[in-house]
C-alpha cells in the first residue's frame, strides 16, 4: 500500500529563522508535508551550534534543533550581497509562505519587511514571529521565550506562591506554543486566499501567546481586579488537585476537580473513609478551609506505599489521576509511543538516525513516514537555485563568498 500524500503536499515555504519560535512553525509545516526552504547566512542558524555556545563539543547530535528543523531545506544566502538579494526575490516570487522570526527593523534593512514585501508580493502568505508584536514602543526589543513569554506574560510568576521568587523554565516551551499558534494563522491565511486570491500578514509573538496561554487567570485579574496566587504545595487550597510523593520517591497528582465528585473515590483508594466523617473534610467549602490538614493526612497515607500500588488502587477506584514523570520515564511511556508521539528521523549530518519528539498533530492514517533528515548547512543551496531557474553562473555568483 502506497504511502498517503501529506495534507501539505505542493506548499512551498521559504523561512527565515533562528533559534526556535519561527523554525518550529517551519517544522511542523515540514512534517506535513510542505517543502520548507530554510534560508539560513553563511554562518547558519545559531541554534546549529547550541551545544559549542555552552561549552559542549560542537560535534555532538543535535535534538532541539532537529526537532524544529528535519524534513527542511537549507539554501545559504548572503542578503547583503546584490546576489543574494536577487535569489531571495526569487524565490519569494515562487513560495506560498514566507515565514520569519527576524526583528522587524533588520528585517526592513533587508527590504523584506511585512508592508516591503506584501507591496511586491500580494498573493503571499507573510507570517512573522516577533518577541513583543509589529507595533508599539517596545516593537524592536529582542525577546526569547524565557523573557516576553514566561517573565513578561506573567506566567513565570505566577506559578508559584507570592513570596517565592519566579520560577525557573525549560528552554523553549513558550516558542512551541508559538509555533503552533503561527501555523494556525498560516493555515487560517490559506484558507482566506483560496477565496479571495489575496495574501495576508500572519502576526504572532511570543508575548501574546503567553498572555493567552494564561488567559483564564487574566480574565479573572481583568474582570475582579485581582487573582489568588498560587500556593506551596501543602497549603493547595484542593487537596484532591495535587501533587503527592509516594513511598518509592515517586510522584503523582490527583486531578480530582470536582471534589465532592471524587472525594469518595480517593478515599476507598487509599483505604481512609474515615475522613469522611470528620467534619474538617464534609464538603469542598469545608476541605478547602482546612486544606492543610487534609493534605497532611493524604501524605502520610501516600508515603506508605509506592506509586504502581497507588496506580492500581486508583483505577479500581475510578481516581483521576497522573504520575509526575521524569523526562527519563517520558521516552518509556507506553501510551505516549502508541499515540504516535515520537519517530525516526533519517540519516542526518552525525548520525544515521534519531528518535525525536513528534509535532502534536496527526492525520488519521498518515504515520508522518515522509519526515526528512535534519540538513546539513547550505546542503541544498545549488538543488533549489536550480528549480528557481538560476543557472550556473549565476549559482555561482550566489555562492562564491558562502
Amino acid at each position: 500500500m502506497s504511502s498517503p500524500v501529506p495534507v501539505l503536499n505542493g506548499l512551498r515555504v521559504v523561512e527565515m529563522t533562528v533559534w526556535v519560535a519561527g523554525p518550529s512553525a517551519g517544522g511542523i509545516m515540514a512534517d506535513w508535508g510542505a517543502d520548507v526552504i530554510k534560508v539560513e547566512p553563511p554562518v547558519g542558524d545559531p541554534q546549529r551550534n547550541l551545544f559549542k555556545a555552552i561549552g559542549y563539543r560542537e560535534d555532538m547530535p543535535n535534538p532541539a534543533f532537529a526537532i524544529d528543523n528535519r524534513g527542511k531545506r537549507s539554501v545559504v544566502l548572503d542578503l547583503r550581497s546584490d546576489e543574494g538579494k536577487a535569489a531571495m526575490e526569487r524565490l519569494l516570487e515562487g513560495a506560498d509562505v514566507f515565514l520569519t522570526n527576524m526583528r522587524p527593523a533588520a528585517m526592513e534593512r533587508l527590504g523584506l519587511h511585512p508592508d516591503q514585501v506584501s507591496a511586491r508580493h500580494p498573493e503571499l502568505i507573510y507570517a512573522t514571529v516577533t518577541g513583543y508584536g509589529l507595533d508599539g514602543p517596545e516593537a524592536h526589543r529582542p525577546g526569547y521565550d524565557i523573557g516576553a513569554f514566561w517573565a513578561r506574560g506573567g506566567i513565570a510568576r505566577h506559578l508559584v506562591a507570592k513570596d517565592a521568587a519566579p520560577v525557573g523554565v525549560r528552554a523553549g516551551l513558550g516558542d512551541h506554543v508559538t509555533g503552533i499558534s503561527t501555523v494556525s494563522g498560516i493555515l487560517g491565511a490559506l484558507y482566506e486566499r483560496q477565496r479571495t486570491g489575496k495574501g495576508r500578514v500572519v502576526e504572532t509573538s511570543l508575548l501574546r501567546a503567553g498572555a493567552y496561554t494564561i488567559g483564564g487567570d487574566i480574565g479573572i485579574q481583568l474582570e475582579f481586579g485581582r487573582i489568588e496566587s498560587t500556593k506551596d504545595r501543602d497549603k493547595q487550597p484542593l487537596a484532591l488537585v495535587n501533587s503527592y510523593e509516594a513511598g518509592d520517591g515517586k510522584w503523582l497528582w490527583l486531578i480530582g476537580l470536582e471534589a465532592d465528585r471524587h472525594f469518595p473515590g480517593v478515599l476507598r483508594a487509599l483505604d481512609r473513609e474515615e475522613l469522611a466523617d470528620d467534619p474538617r473534610f464534609k464538603d469542598a467549602k469545608a476541605r478547602k478551609r482546612n486544606c492543610e490538614a487534609l493534605i497532611a493526612e493524604f501524605d502520610v497515607t501516600f508515603k506508605s506505599k509506592p506509586r504502581e500500588y497507588w496506580a492500581e488502587r486508583f483505577d479500581e477506584n475510578d481516581v483521576w489521576w497522573a504520575p509526575a514523570q521524569s523526562l527519563a520515564e517520558v521516552v518509556e511511556d507506553e501510551q505516549l509511543h502508541a499515540a504516535g508521539g515520537f519517530l525516526e528521523i533519517p540519516a542526518g549530518e552525525v548520525e544515521d538516525t534519531m528518535t525525536a519528539v513528534a509535532s502534536p498533530v496527526t492525520f488519521r492514517g498518515d504515520p508522518l513516514t515522509h519526515t526528512g533528515p535534519i540538513p546539513a548547512l547550505g546542503q541544498h543551496t545549488r538543488e533549489v537555485l536550480e528549480e528557481i531557474g538560476l543557472g550556473a553562473d549565476e549559482i555561482d555568483r550566489v555562492t562564491k563568498d558562502v
